[in-house]
């Protein structure tokens, strides 16, 4: 059985000199209605036109509300869905605010009516009949708005104005509460009083979309810097005469969190752990990973574990989490004994840190015996090597993200050489704790020409 096509028509509203003014525009002539199955274009020439006769100003052609001519040619204005059971409902005609024509489809149900919602619809007109038994109407069973409800989901991001009678006033309150943005009674319904209707459940709709597109963006922007604030680590030192400072800057735009990772513990017997390392790439899935390593790291540390054994155990978590084979980590682990004075360094692909002794320039540790990254090699080891520090020192760690920047407009980078030099005139200049990371990372990114386009976390560790 073919599916019957739903009519298509155009109205206008009646012509007045300059822009319509919706408080002072004369009624519309109510048209008379085609018949049941005939759809009318209202903007199609008359018989008499097409022959050549000349018609006078003042004479209306059969059946049609006259245009008048100094309009011109008639331009793709507002286009209206009426939903109703008549699909010759008597709708005034109408022009929309800048005088070009409205164009009315009807549709006699949904079914009708979601094949004529294309994106040019701007406003649906939903005619609510009179309320009928259950047994007579089944989309309003058990609910005299259940067509409503059924209209608001199939376009919710339409205007949609409801048409009823006067004795239905309770119901068409209703119908706004529901959701649509306006309704009208048909017994006083003329073009004037439309075409505002129409342009207020329009623009109001638009407004209501954008205040909710801009709550929801809100929202879910403080849910995720909620959470990414909440999976940043907070340093466990209690107890520990040395002081902490760190730096966090991820490479993606809008970002919080990324894949490098950092974190700094105190365990009963006075030793201090820290940690920092760099989860390879920059999406949300890397700092997913990045924020496991780090909770492990502190899970494993705990417990006891230190060096070689714990870099294993953390492997075996890297291998098990990771969405891709080729993913890796790399990974700088220090543990400082409790007097301060010496402290424990395992590197796994990882820059070697910074180590500033007091009246001394900062100097790089020995990279040499550190083993691969994480993530490379299924039976690597890596070695544990004893560092001196002193009594007075500062042990800055870093990612790849801080040295890997340019200088200049060249192709020459920043390197691990030239942030010792730079971190040491700022140490000269007097600064320390965050100041000291904040100016550091601050000229990295100035000589870089701009925004690193990496990750960078800086942690550092000072004993005065």
């Amino acid at each position: 059985m073919p599916v019957p096509v739903p009519h298509q028509r155009t109205v206008v509203l009646p012509h007045q000199a300059g822009p319509v003014d919706d408080a002072h525009a004369p009624d519309a002539q109510v048209a008379g209605a085609p018949g049941a199955g005939a759809a009318t274009d209202r903007s199609a020439p008359a018989p008499e036109a097409a022959a050549g006769r000349n018609v006078p100003a003042t004479e209306p052609l059969l059946g049609e509300q006259q245009v008048p001519a100094e309009r011109g040619p008639v331009n793709q204005g507002l286009t209206l869905l009426l939903i109703g059971e008549d699909p010759n409902s008597h709708v005034p005609d109408m022009w929309d605010w800048v005088g070009r024509k409205v164009r009315l489809r009807t549709a006699r149900n949904l079914t009708e009516a979601e094949r004529l919602l294309t994106d040019d619809v701007h406003c649906i007109l939903l005619d609510l009949s009179p309320a009928e038994p259950a047994d007579r109407d089944p989309e309003r069973t058990g609910d005299e708005l259940g067509m409503l409800r059924k209209v608001l989901r199939m376009a919710p991001s339409h205007a949609v104005l409801v048409l009823t009678y006067e004795t239905d006033a309770e119901r068409a309150a209703d119908a706004v509460r529901v959701g649509a943005q306006d309704y009208l009674f048909r017994d006083e319904l003329d073009g004037a009083v439309l075409s505002r209707a129409v342009r207020y459940a329009v623009e109001r709709k638009r407004a209501d979309l954008a205040q909710r597109q801009l709550t929801e963006s809100r929202m879910l922007a403080q849910e995720n810097a909620r959470l990414e604030r909440g999976l940043l680590p907070t340093p466990l030192l209690d107890g520990s005469d040395l002081r902490f400072a760190a730096c966090y800057r991820p490479g993606r735009s809008r970002a919080l969190l990324g894949g490098d990772f950092y974190d700094t513990v105190r365990t009963p017997d006075g030793t201090v752990h820290a940690m920092i390392g760099d989860v390879c790439g920059h999406g949300p899935d890397e700092a997913a990973l990045g924020v496991e390593l780090r909770i492990a790291w502190r899970a494993l540390t705990f417990a006891g574990l230190s060096g070689d054994e714990l870099l294993a155990t953390l492997q075996k978590v890297l291998e098990h989490e990771r969405s891709d084979d080729e993913i890796f980590a790399t990974l700088c682990t220090v543990d400082i004994s409790a007097d301060g004075h010496r402290a424990g360094l395992s590197l796994a692909g990882h820059p070697a840190p910074l180590l500033a002794r007091a009246g001394l320039p900062p100097q790089l540790l020995p990279y040499e015996f550190g083993g691969p990254a994480l993530g490379l090699l299924p039976n690597a080891r890596w070695p544990r090597r004893q560092v001196e520090l002193g009594a007075s020192w500062s042990l800055m760690m870093y990612t790849d993200g801080l040295i890997e920047g340019r200088i200049g407009k060249g192709n020459q980078r920043l390197g691990q050489e030239g942030m010792a030099e730079l971190v040491g005139r700022r140490m000269a200049a007097g600064l320390r704790g965050e100041e000291l990371l904040d100016a550091a990372v601050r000229e990295v990114r100035d000589l870089n020409g701009g925004e690193l386009t990496d990750d960078v976390a800086v942690l550092l560790l000072d004993r005065r």
